[in-house]
């Protein structure tokens, strides 16, 4: 579940048959009150051109869509007789582009296609609003994805580390403590060659902060760190001593470091222009 901000009102998303559904309740609540929510939408689901539009959406997206009761609302829609509630409509059709929740997070739910085309009974520049905030949203959820598939990898190599420890710097017949400070030894090595400082001392200096140094990593940090791990890991099968394998990986974070920043920065004119001509 998230929330996005739309001209002052707040749209819960959830997730629904592994799609994004929007609140039809919350966006009514745009243009009118919340009592009055289920009647805007029971207003715009009546109309035959909304009628055609969610039926078409179904036989594009569900194959057990009840056509022939799609077509009786159809013929009715749009006579002043004719009232229809969303309920009514996923009940008879078996449609699946809106749903209707009860219980705390309550209310009725569209598919992102329809609800953008609800936001329309509600004013075009709200509708506009509506996705370009939906769409900073699957951007962000984008970036997180990114950073935790990051951090898995990150992990990931930290076992391939705290292997190459077991087997080569961790002697036989030490206590459990001993051998918990040699991994710890080894992983701070790491976090001074990347970050400049141990993890005690980003506590210290982060005291309200939760988690540990690597949490709060951007992607590009966590690239580096995964590479240094892998390295690491190498250098200790090789023998070579902490405190040269300390200035190697630092060497080695400046400079990678360097690379993964150059490619994130948005190339100036100047740039865009010299790089053309050293292709040409």
């Amino acid at each position: 579940m998230a929330e996005i901000k739309v001209q002052d009102t707040a749209i819960t998303v959830i997730s629904f048959n592994n799609q994004d559904y929007i609140s039809l309740t919350d966006m009514a609540g745009a243009k009118e009150n919340s009592a009055r929510a289920a009647d805007v939408i029971k207003n715009w689901i009546r109309t035959r051109y909304t009628i055609e539009f969610l039926g078409t959406w179904e036989l594009i997206h569900n194959p057990v869509f009840k056509v022939v009761e799609f077509d009786h609302f159809k013929t009715k829609a749009g006579l002043p007789s004719f009232v229809l509630s969303c309920s009514e409509w996923i009940e008879k059709t078996n449609a699946i582009g809106i749903v209707v929740k009860k219980g705390r997070f309550g209310g009725t739910y569209a598919h992102k296609d329809i609800a953008f085309e609800f936001g329309s009974a509600i004013s075009v520049p709200f509708k506009l609003y509506l996705i370009e905030e939906f769409q900073r949203l699957k951007e962000e959820e984008e970036k997180y994805l990114g950073w935790s598939a990051k951090r898995e990898l990150s992990k990931i190599n930290y076992r391939i580390h705290t292997d190459a420890i077991k087997h080569n710097l961790i002697p036989s017949e030490i206590t459990p403590e001993q051998k918990a400070f040699i991994y710890a030894d080894e992983a701070d090595m790491l976090n001074v060659a990347m970050f400049g400082l141990t993890a005690k001392e980003w506590r210290i200096r982060n005291p309200s902060l939760k988690g540990n140094i690597r949490d709060y990593a951007s992607i590009n940090q966590l690239i580096c760190l995964s590479n240094m791990e892998n390295l690491n890991a190498v250098f200790i099968n090789e023998g070579i001593e902490q405190p040269e394998r300390l200035e190697k990986l630092n060497r080695i974070a400046i400079q990678q470091m360097r690379v993964l920043e150059e490619n994130d920065r948005p190339l100036l004119i100047s740039d865009r222009l010299k790089k053309q001509k050293s292709i040409t």
